[in-house]
């Protein structure tokens, strides 16, 4: 693989020094503020769910490795690394067209996700539409997480929005009554109402707004063979079914 590479690739990788022995070392960080993703705090065999498919990624490759993960950072300044080609990849991202222009995605689905509400258990409504969430949020804003882009998908249908900096303020906020609806990923919505023990408190709506997938982001820069060597990891890990059994977990 190196020798098709080359020997000398851009100063963003690190390369071994012997090419026939096809190491490859790629840039990436942590992102904070995200349990689900990353859990610097968790244990080894659940260290989050990005975390492992990236080191499934380094088993089925044993030439790749990433580094820089003694770094967790908030998400807005991960997408200024990748987009200023600082890093090298990303696990996991959401597609959209603001960040396709500026990086591009590995075309393998790492896991999906389904975007719905929490909502107190006592709060009855039922909120089938994105317009009936729109009305809602005129009394009380809707909360979301500070640089997703699920944000700005709601600004473009008239929801009225506070960004706060994660689920779990979020939750905090909604059982106190400041909010009537959180809006956000079902995995990672779930999981904090399980950790916070809300689950007598806080509901997840009986709506799925949409279905997307999170991938893996490369700088837009990154050589194609480079590209291509992680898309077959990937492939192989979704053929084999690791990538279905690692969302499986953390649900």
């Amino acid at each position: 693989m190196l020798r098709r590479l080359g020997c000398g690739l851009s100063a963003g990788l690190v390369l071994a020094a012997a090419c026939p022995a096809q190491e490859l070392v790629l840039r990436t960080v942590q992102q904070a503020s995200s349990v689900v993703k990353y859990d610097p705090d968790g244990v080894p065999q659940r260290a989050g769910l990005c975390m492992d498919v990236l080191r499934a990624v380094e088993r089925a490759d044993p030439g790749l490795r990433f580094t820089g993960l003694e770094q967790v950072i908030p998400l807005r300044r991960v997408e200024r690394l990748l987009a200023d080609s600082q890093i090298d990849v990303f696990f996991c991202l959401l597609r959209s067209p603001e960040r396709e222009r500026q990086w591009r995605y590995v075309p393998v689905p790492l896991y999906p996700v389904r975007h719905v509400i929490a909502q107190r258990v006592d709060d009855v409504r039922g909120v089938d539409s994105l317009l009936e969430l729109a009305t809602m949020s005129q009394v009380k804003p809707v909360l979301v997480t500070r640089g997703s882009v699920l944000a700005r998908k709601l600004e473009t249908v008239g929801v009225n929005l506070a960004e706060v900096s994660s689920e779990r303020e979020a939750l905090q906020m909604l059982v106190l009554g400041r909010t009537d609806a959180i809006y956000g990923q079902d995995i990672n919505l779930a999981r904090h109402i399980r950790d916070a023990r809300l689950g007598d408190k806080v509901r997840l709506g009986r709506t799925v707004f949409q279905e997307d997938a999170q991938f893996l982001a490369v700088r837009h820069d990154l050589p194609a063979a480079v590209v291509e060597r992680l898309t077959e990891a990937l492939r192989r890990l979704e053929r084999e079914g690791v990538l279905r059994l690692l969302s499986e977990r953390y649900r």
